[in-house]
């Protein structure tokens, strides 16, 4: 009988025999190769598959931690615990061109390291939901009436008291905090309708309320507060020596002639709304200027702060850019671009005696509206007749001019300064129209990417009308899109690509543009940024000084 020993290559304990019956003596030899190679590939598969294993299992345990550290903030969708007597809580008024809103936050009691920020959140109430509440119409609204603000913002108030522990008011501050609509009132005006709340809040309510917690604020600061809420958000603020996170070597301002420090890499915002458009991010490094006139410009568009509440820790002390440009938001510019379209149309008709744009048979062609769309331009009883002719490109090159980029190095929109931006180490988050731009429609929001933006912008700039609309009816569109969105698409999208890469000189292979409606699916608004900055201090008071705060340019 046939036997097919297998001892090779293994030792004597391994040995062992089998016999097969009837098993010809010819096979014996290489049943013995095929046993052994199939013995070995089985070990080298089973310890490749051990270490992938391994490496997936550790690698997901660290993302998901960092993942969790980061959420940790935002997701926390319990009701907060008021009857825990370590939960402080801090009301900020956010008073709008439109409206006012009021958010109530909340934070556990600080862990004592000077090093480490306030773990500020959003209040929820009993039924989880965040503790906000908005009322119409704005504040500025009061200009003539200022006696009547207190009153106007009552419910706001009224509103947050019911929510925050009656043992907790005195302790708990309370900022009013005006923006754009307030701005443009004479300062007369401004300063009544403050007085008036500094005089009978504190009548009607035991919340910490000083002089200087009801402020108009400026367009800086406000862009700041934004920054400071989506880096917070982030997780950006939290500098941990051994965590995995992009970092970047900061020049400490003030202290140049010291050793620049590591920490996280932080944020960029831009934000473009109806009207304005803004631009904020971190300027690691000491700057030079090209003039001494630019150097001056700078000082009023440069913020330079400290989170932490140590003035002598300089591991939270940021260096921030931030520029607002009136006019440069999507509605507003296409009504520029109309106003521009209207007056030259007009003189070129009188000039050459032709009669383009004056009945719907003889529109004036406009490049920046979907094909064989038809539109109307009214002014002064006037009405030019518009059809659209969706050439993405054309439209582009047409409103370039209005971008009014200057030959001065290191300026953007305007001919405004503008540091230099580390394209190949720096992350930005685009809001508002950079958002709606790419993803109402384009269906493209997230990851930005000028190639695959570029080609969903020409392809809707030249589908007709006739298919958008058909394609609107069927629902193919965001819910929130509306006929508006439809029909301002092509300019919108064409605008906001100009201005990022044409205005704020970002290359077309830029990679590290996220456009976001939400972060980590939680709203991130700029009273957040401004709840954590203004309670800087409070942690370790016995110890901290009072630090300096946006400076006088703010």
């Amino acid at each position: 009988m046939g036997r097919i020993g297998i001892s090779c290559l293994f030792p004597a304990s391994w040995h062992f025999s089998i016999s097969p019956v009837g098993c010809p003596r010819i096979l014996n030899t290489n049943l013995r190769q095929i046993i052994v190679i199939s013995i070995l590939a089985a070990a080298v598969s089973l310890l490749y598959f051990s270490v992938v294993i391994i490496r997936n299992k550790y690698g997901r345990l660290s993302r998901d931690k960092k993942f969790q550290r980061y959420l940790a903030r935002v997701t926390d969708i319990e009701a907060t615990d008021t009857n825990n007597p370590n939960v402080n809580y801090g009301i900020v008024v956010d008073c709008g061109s439109s409206g006012s809103r009021i958010f109530v936050y909340c934070w556990p009691r600080h862990n004592g390291n000077p090093h480490d920020l306030l773990d500020i959140r959003q209040m929820r109430d009993k039924n989880r939901k965040p503790v906000v509440m908005k009322i119409k119409p704005g504040i500025s609204e009061f200009a003539t009436s200022p006696e009547k603000v207190s009153d106007y913002i009552s419910p706001l108030l009224n509103f947050a008291a019911e929510h925050v522990p009656r043992a907790k008011h005195k302790e708990t501050p309370l900022y009013i905090l005006c923006t754009a609509g307030m701005r443009i009132l004479p300062e007369s005006q401004q300063k009544a309708i403050l007085e008036d709340l500094l005089t009978d809040i504190p009548v009607h309510f035991d919340f910490l309320f000083s002089d200087s917690h009801a402020e108009v604020i400026s367009g800086k600061q406000e862009g700041v507060y934004a920054w400071i809420g989506i880096n917070f958000v982030l997780g950006r603020f939290e500098h941990i020596e051994d965590d995995d996170e992009a970092v970047v070597e900061v020049n400490i301002p003030g202290s140049e002639s010291s050793k620049a420090i590591l920490r996280k890499r932080t944020a960029g915002i831009l934000d473009m709304g109806g009207v304005s458009t803004q631009i904020a991010y971190e300027v690691p490094k000491t700057v030079s200027f090209a003039s001494s006139q630019q150097e001056e410009v700078a000082k009023n568009l440069l913020a330079e702060f400290n989170l932490g509440c140590d003035v002598h820790q300089t591991e939270h002390v940021y260096r921030v850019y931030v520029a607002t440009f009136l006019g440069f938001g999507g509605n507003a510019a296409r009504q520029r671009y109309e106003d521009r379209i209207f007056a030259s149309t007009v003189q070129k008709n009188r000039l050459l005696g032709k009669q383009t744009g004056l009945t719907p048979d003889t529109p004036y062609l406009d490049p920046c509206l979907p094909l064989d769309i038809k539109d109307e331009i009214q002014q002064n009883g006037q009405t030019l007749y518009l059809r659209g002719t969706g050439d993405f490109d054309l439209c582009r090159e047409t409103i370039q001019p209005f971008m009014n980029k200057t030959n001065e190095t290191q300026t953007s929109l305007n001919g405004v300064y503008q540091p230099p931006i580390h394209f190949q180490n720096s992350e930005f988050y685009g809001f508002s129209e950079f958002y709606y731009c790419t993803e109402d429609v384009l269906r493209m929001g997230g990851d930005y990417s000028a190639a695959a933006f570029t080609r969903a912008a020409k392809d809707y700039c030249a589908t007709k009308w006739s298919i958008l609309r058909e394609r609107f009816d069927r629902g193919l569109y965001a819910s929130h899109a509306d006929l508006h969105r439809l029909k301002y698409q092509c300019f919108k999208s064409a605008w906001m690509f100009e201005v990022f890469h044409r205005g704020f000189s970002f290359p077309v292979n830029y990679k590290n543009l996220k456009t976001a409606l939400q972060v980590y699916d939680k709203e991130v608004q700029w009273t957040l940024g401004a709840i954590l900055y203004r309670t800087r201090f409070l942690p370790l008071r016995g110890v901290c000084g009072a630090l300096t705060g946006l400076g006088a340019g703010k």
